[in-house]
């Protein structure tokens, strides 16, 4: 048994959790950290999400957690022509989450967030199940700012985003790392990516779908590059380039799943997009990362301010968007490795208290009320 796993009491029931959250790979992450914990504190957990979208892949790799799947419209802030049909797939979707949720009767609903979980959220609060919410940017997403009337708690990565949330639900937990990225071997991560040991390694990472702009970036500096560093490139899926395998000290992958502890373990620097739960992770593996996190014409900038923020605290070089020439990436780069030693000490001083055990109570004590 591992060592968090707290016995049941004699008589007791067993405890049902009902996890939501999905949409990108962002949104079901902190998921994956937490039910495995869960479950060996006797918790039955299962899932609810879309039918076709990243969570149902991701969840489809954890042992003894039953999937439902329902029907999900997308939050737009655009104009669409989906826009008239999404209100009336969400109306379906609750009317599924609450016949499921009623059938499944969980004590406690845990939902990341995504447009997947507002039609979960709302079941739950139909059948008069506690919601408890977690928000990983700095300023609350749609989906949560809709779902926030619903729910008991607000758990928070950023201390700055309890300002945001209203009705003072909100919590300050930290981040929540998944533990095997915390047991990574650099020795099986060259082994595994066939790169030597003596020469800097740089993982790129551009998200679950990968960036076209950074691997773009990587791909036109590819000559420079490898002349200081080698490089692990998880570029998304269909974005590999046939015409780079020849590269000396240079891998790419659509995507990576049991070796990534492996990979981040050999990796000396990170250049990454600027998504809450990464770069937290990175954080807590103290790699020193360049940022270059999505525009606010491709999102609603919140990943412009979770890099800010590790900015503000040292941890990171921030490219923007507009700024990313191949000048600026070789420059940014060049100074983040000079200075990862610097950076490292500073996220040293950074230590959380257990985040995962301080949501876990929260979900014990909402589970009792």
């Amino acid at each position: 048994m591992p060592n968090d796993a707290l016995p049941r009491p004699r008589g007791e029931k067993p405890r049902r959790i009902l996890f939501t959250g999905g949409g990108s790979a962002g949104h079901v992450t902190v998921n994956l950290a937490l039910i495995p914990m869960l479950q060996s504190q006797g918790w039955n957990a299962v899932y609810m999400g879309s039918g076709g979208g990243i969570e149902k892949q991701l969840i489809a790799r954890l042992d003894d957690v039953d999937y439902y799947p329902i029907s999900t419209g997308k939050l737009r802030r655009y104009l669409d022509l989906q826009n008239v049909k999404d209100p009336f797939r969400v109306a379906k979707g609750v009317f599924q989450a609450f016949r499921l949720i009623r059938k499944l009767r969980p004590d406690v609903v845990f939902s990341k967030g995504g447009f997947v979980s507002v039609p979960v959220v709302l079941g739950a609060w139909l059948n008069r199940v506690p919601v408890i919410i977690h928000e990983s940017d700095l300023t609350p997403g749609l989906a949560n700012r809709i779902a926030n009337p619903f729910a008991r708690k607000v758990c928070v990565t950023f201390g700055e985003t309890v300002e945001h949330i209203k009705g003072g639900k909100a919590v300050h937990v930290g981040p929540i790392v998944r533990r095997e990225l915390l047991r990574g071997s650099a020795l099986k991560g060259l082994q595994w990516s066939k790169l030597l040991p003596g020469k800097p390694v740089v993982l790129v990472m551009g998200g679950s779908l990968g960036s076209r702009r950074i691997n773009e970036a990587v791909r036109r500096n590819l000559p420079e590059l490898t002349k200081a560093y080698q490089l692990i490139h998880l570029c998304g899926k269909g974005e590999l380039d046939a015409t780079c395998d020849g590269v000396r000290g240079y891998r790419q992958y659509e995507y990576v799943h049991e070796e990534l502890p492996d990979l981040l373990a050999c990796s000396e620097l990170v250049i990454s997009r600027a998504g809450s739960n990464s770069i937290f992770e990175f954080l807590t593996l103290r790699k020193p990362m360049l940022l270059v996190p999505l525009s606010k014409g491709a999102s609603r900038g919140d990943q412009i301010l979770n890099a800010e923020s590790f900015r503000k605290a040292g941890y990171c070089e921030v490219l923007q968007e507009e700024e990313l020439t191949d000048e600026a990436f070789l420059g940014a780069l060049a100074r983040l490795y000079a200075d990862r030693e610097i950076i490292r000490s500073r996220m040293r001083q950074n230590e959380f208290k257990d985040p995962a055990g301080s949501i876990a109570a929260l979900i014990q004590e909402a589970s009792r009320k």
